[in-house]
């Protein structure tokens, strides 16, 4: 009892200093806090360490995993928001809508495959359109998920023609490494100049989510209104260890 009051209050005082350093690069970069999401990222994190972290305030949890999502979702409030920031396969868009119903945004979409699949699935349960974003591989990497910048605009206006999704802006991961972290985000900035101008839309209205645990004061200085923070609040993975043959 007393090591789960200590890591409760570990995890506490680890989100309210996230919430700080995101208000401290919020007014570096002239906006408000309140305008930039934390999404907490509980990739591996068992569901008593999420609800620490619901205690403590906070409402807007992120999953790689949809087998994890489905799992946790249950198990905490039906006030948490959920956001699916992993890649999504199309024979995976069914469960993850029906066992989330409070599902509020996909982060991931990378193609009209997907974009499809989606729009069906939300009419087909008939829940309230969903909110997406368009990943984009700003690195160029081949192990990175999402479509090339040169055709960002094309997707967007696909997904956007879609009665059953709500496109709200675009995603990256970046480089691992961070190196060149600032050019990536600058290519999303710049897919995002594209898209606004091609939709008839201010910036503000278009969200960029970048950033994680190692970067996402630069993100944010850089115009990210969504950050994708884990270890930083929950501490390392917890990955199961491999068994000896």
């Amino acid at each position: 009892m007393a090591a789960s009051a200590v890591d409760g209050a570990a995890v506490a005082a680890a989100l309210r200093s996230v919430l700080t350093r995101v208000k401290q690069a919020a007014e570096r970069s002239g906006r408000e806090a309140e305008r930039i999401r934390v999404v907490a990222v509980s990739k591996t994190k068992p569901v008593s360490v999420l609800r620490q972290v619901y205690d403590a305030g906070h409402r807007c949890f992120g999953e790689n995993y949809v087998q994890e999502i489905v799992e946790k979702a249950p198990q905490l409030p039906e006030d948490v928001e959920w956001h699916f920031i992993g890649n999504l396969q199309s024979n995976k868009v069914k469960p993850l809508l029906t066992g989330v119903p409070n599902l509020t945004m996909v982060e991931t979409v990378d193609d009209e495959k997907i974009a499809n699949r989606l729009d069906r699935a939300v009419a087909s349960i008939g829940r309230t359109p969903l909110k997406v974003l368009v990943q984009v591989n700003t690195s160029g990497e081949e192990s990175k998920f999402g479509i090339d910048p040169p055709h960002v605009v094309e997707l967007v206006k696909h997904v956007n023609s879609l009665a059953n999704l709500q496109f709200c802006g675009l995603m990256t991961i970046g480089m691992a490494d961070y190196t060149s972290t600032p050019e990536n985000f600058k290519t999303l900035a710049n897919c995002r100049s594209d898209v606004c101008k091609v939709l008839g839309i201010p910036e503000d209205q278009c969200e960029l989510s970048m950033g994680m645990s190692g970067d996402f004061e630069l993100a944010i200085e850089m115009g990210s209104t969504n950050v994708r923070v884990g270890s930083t609040i929950f501490g390392p993975r917890e990955y199961p260890k491999k068994k000896d043959n």
